[in-house]
């Protein structure tokens, strides 16, 4: 553990007797060990990456070489840049300027890389060569020559830009650290503009497209995937004439200046429309309501538009279509003779992916029916104002109170065993169906999909249920309503299969009709509703935000409570059908008649009778069965699943190590110097300094 005097640290802590200052002092301690604990767990972290890169051994102590400093520090998958140049930081690293760093070295520079301003701040010592904590004239040009090729376009130190920063020639000044920040975020601007004009021979404000290339290649590069520096030249079309103006080149300079922005501006404007896709004005009017002044002119939007349209700027277009300009790792998709051999399973992969959510949803269903169970008890439809004699329930609370009385606990679970057995399939086949449809029926680029096709889905998923939904709701309904009636009228209760029997394979379905107007809405409002609270007011998605355990059982409860609510009259029609009607109670010639009838004899509110209950019963039992079938789905996933098409940035997918994240951001402000930086000041120096390194351990 480091040494670390708390009286140093916290000069106005005293652990006094007294509770406030014993409260403060803990607190102080505890700070100080939570800071401890990080620098030592970082400390094990830096001391592994050492270890286990560090292969040179001189005089029995470890050192990296410039190459083994790379593995240690370099991200991996940024294939823009190429890790050789990660080497130009070892410079920054190698303070004995021996060739090797040392592990003492290694801590420094990680230390180095926790600063807010790493990147800034590596570049400045890089350029820094005398470490003298300036940055001279001779020092900044220098360097900057040192790291380009022969090739480059040439860039003159003695413009009236620089001559800005460091003053005239006899009266050049140093360059302070924040100074040397400034400058280098404006070099970039002043190279594109010497750059045009070295190459705007004839001096009439146009460059051809490949020299507009040229220029990109040099400047920003790594910043671009390799299909939008494929087609640099066609920013030609654009505008008529052939070739392209400064102006041009300044708005598409602009574009890669503020990517991160366009990104949040792009993810943001995507995510909050009806179909997924943008165009030029949603762009532009998002930007402006987004921000305090307008940050985009329309040649910028238009030139985002043409890369992202890939030549068609005036189509709306998904996050999918501007991945190549927004991701510069992005490749271009496969051979359409791969598609093609991929297709060939296709089906197959969407059956066996159909038996997976069929499983998923049966063990889902029959969670969320176990646990609501009990509340099904207390439904108050089947509760008729016309009984001879007095209602067996007064209300829900009554019921519960009976039911314990005569049956003990035992008694609100009577009929699970067939609601088990066939809540599987009916959970199954509604969760299979809504999902396979939304599939069919999702837009591949944006994943959205239209609300007429979420009703449609819906629907369907509800209406196939009723094959399995009808039967055991008729046998539970039954064995629900004779176990108090039983113990009233001294009958000894009947049970499930004696039920099955005595309906016959056509009286499983009496009342079907009643149940496909129940539950064809029932699905029609439950799932949309499900899928718009997620999204809509959960923002799942946005950002890359994954739901919470509760805010996915609220989603799925909440969803539940319109849908049971507004088709409780068909539910009360399709109770009252399916009940075996006692003495002195209404029977149904069907659902025609039980609606007439139910009106005439018991008033419109009838048809709302049990409302409260159901919404009780279907909301918690629809919000832990989608928990449980998210939760299923999430920690037993579908290992054939394909991944959806995302576009995954800076912005959406950074390592988990900050240190290589500000290395690799260290690194990029030297390439926005020249996008060979690194490759040729290695190349010239390398030999000599490992030489250098090696005879000074020698002797």
């Amino acid at each position: 553990m480091w040494p670390i005097s708390l009286p140093r640290i916290f000069p106005a802590v005293h652990c006094d007797a007294d509770s406030t200052g014993s409260t403060v002092a803990g607190a102080a301690i505890n700070t100080v060990k939570n800071v401890v604990s990080v620098q030592e767990t970082e400390l094990k972290r830096w001391r592994r990456t050492f270890e286990s890169n560090a292969k040179t051994e001189v005089n029995g102590e470890k050192y990296l070489s410039p190459d083994q400093f790379v593995e240690a520090i370099a991200p991996a998958g940024d294939a823009k840049i190429a890790r050789s140049q990660f080497a130009t930081l070892f410079r920054v690293a190698d303070t004995s300027k021996r060739g090797l760093v040392s592990w003492d070295d290694f801590v420094v520079f990680e230390t180095l890389l926790k600063r807010p301003d790493a990147d800034y701040w590596i570049a400045f010592q890089y350029f820094d060569v005398d470490a003298s904590g300036t940055i001279s004239f001779d020092e900044l040009k220098n360097v900057f020559l040192a790291n380009v090729g022969p090739d480059a376009i040439p860039f003159n130190f003695d413009c009236d830009w620089m001559q800005l920063y460091l003053g005239k020639k006899d009266g050049r000044h140093v360059l302070g650290y924040n100074e040397f920040t400034q400058v280098m975020k404006g070099l970039q601007g002043e190279r594109l503009r010497q750059s045009f004009n070295y190459l705007d021979a004839d001096k009439d404000g146009f460059i051809k497209p490949d020299q507009f290339k040229r220029i990109v290649l040099e400047i920003a590069g790594h910043k671009l995937s390799d299909a939008v520096l494929e087609r640099l030249p066609t920013l030609t079309t654009i505008s008529p004439g052939g070739r392209i103006s400064y102006s041009e080149v300044v708005a598409f300079y602009n574009v890669i200046r503020d990517m991160d922005m366009i990104e949040r501006v792009i993810r943001d404007a995507t995510a909050r429309s009806k179909d997924g896709r943008i165009d030029q004005s949603d762009f532009l009017n998002h930007a402006q309501s987004s921000t305090r002044y307008s940050l985009f002119t329309p040649m910028e939007a238009a030139i985002i538009f043409h890369f992202a349209g890939r030549g068609n700027g005036a189509q709306r277009l998904s996050l999918l279509d501007f991945g190549q300009l927004l991701d510069p790792r992005w490749h271009a998709p496969g051979e359409q003779i791969e598609v093609k051999a991929a297709s060939a399973t296709s089906f197959l992969h969407q059956v066996a992916h159909s038996v997976y959510n069929f499983g998923l949803g049966g063990i889902a269903g029959a969670c969320g029916a176990t646990i609501v169970y009990p509340i099904d008890l207390g439904d108050m439809q089947n509760q008729r104002s016309t009984v001879v004699g007095q209602l067996l329930y007064e209300n829900s609370i009554d019921c519960v109170r009976k039911v314990f009385r005569n049956e003990g606990f035992v008694g609100f679970y009577r009929g699970l065993g067939p609601q088990l057995v066939g809540v599987a399939p009916e959970k199954a086949i509604k969760l299979t169906v809504n999902d396979l449809i939304r599939g069919r029926a999702m837009d591949p680029e944006t994943g959205r999909i239209t609300l007429p096709w979420e009703l449609v889905a819906g629907g369907m998923a509800g209406g196939c249920q009723v094959v399995f939904t009808n039967p055991l709701e008729i046998v539970k309904i039954r064995l629900q309503v004779q176990g108090e009636a039983a113990k009233i009228e001294g009958a000894k209760p009947k049970g499930a299969v004696h039920i099955i029997r005595q309906l016959g394979l056509l009286g499983l379905y009496k009342g079907a009709s009643a149940c496909l107007l129940r539950d064809i809405p029932f699905s029609a409002i439950y799932f949309p509703a499900y899928a718009h609270l997620k999204k809509d007011f959960y923002h799942e998605g946005y950002n890359g935000k994954h739901l919470s355990f509760w805010e996915t059982l609220s989603a799925a409860a909440i969803a539940g409570m319109p849908a049971a609510y507004f088709t409780t009259p068909a539910d009360v029609v399709k109770t009252r059908l399916q009940v075996e009607a006692r003495k002195g109670q209404s029977t149904y010639k069907g659902m025609g008649d039980a609606f007439a009838r139910i009106y005439q004899e018991e008033g419109f509110k009838a048809f709302f009778k049990g409302g409260p209950a159901r919404i009780l019963r279907s909301s918690p039992q629809f919000g832990f069965t989608l928990l449980a079938y998210e939760y299923l789905q999430k920690f037993l996933p579908y290992p054939w699943k394909e991944s959806p098409k995302q576009v995954e940035t800076a912005l959406t997918s950074r390592p988990e190590d900050l240190s290589q994240v500000r290395a690799r951001n260290a690194l990029k402000i030297l390439l926005d110097v020249h996008g060979d930086f690194g490759r040729y000041e290695r190349q010239r120096s390398g030999i000599a300094s490992s030489a250098r390194g090696s005879s000074m351990f020698a002797a």
